[in-house]
């Protein structure tokens, strides 16, 4: 079966280790993000954050559950979602590149192209640039926050 995809990319001033703890961390989701509420329905074995973690996110009346799948610290997060949206062996990976000027984004997904799949396509392609676009403009505020002093 064919897959359908969507990919963003963002920058930001922000050293990759404050973007980093601010994906990696389910709890913070719904500060940084579209997201009302957001949290962790299970831990992880080998780290409470790491694979194997059951984390959610809610959005209006929508509570998406996602599995960490690979968890490299500072660096990659790739996960699936267990249920919220009608999607067929989706999985998303979130990649971070420390450069001179802070810390390249890039979030992308595949999933099956069934029906609900497209459905699914045309909302995530407006999603992720909006979603990603809110974690730069976090991390530069936290950036420069902590830059000032305040």
């Amino acid at each position: 079966m064919s897959q359908l995809s969507v990919e963003t990319r963002a920058e930001t001033k922000a050293p990759v280790e404050l973007v980093w703890s601010m994906v990696s961390d389910a709890t913070r989701y719904a500060v940084w993000g579209p997201w009302t509420e957001s949290g962790y329905q299970s831990p992880g074995v080998e780290d409470p954050k790491g694979v194997g973690t059951t984390r959610w996110m809610k959005l209006g009346r929508t509570r998406t559950v996602e599995k960490i799948l690979e968890f490299e610290p500072v660096q990659r997060i790739a996960y699936t979602v267990v249920s919220g949206i009608p999607v067929r062996n989706y999985r998303a990976e979130v990649v971070l590149n420390s450069n001179s000027g802070g810390t390249a984004i890039r979030w992308s997904a595949t999933w099956d192209n069934t029906l609900l799949g497209r459905v699914v396509h045309r909302r995530l392609a407006t999603f992720y640039p909006t979603m990603v676009r809110q974690l730069a403009n976090a991390a530069d505020r936290d950036w420069s926050a902590n830059a000032s002093g305040g």
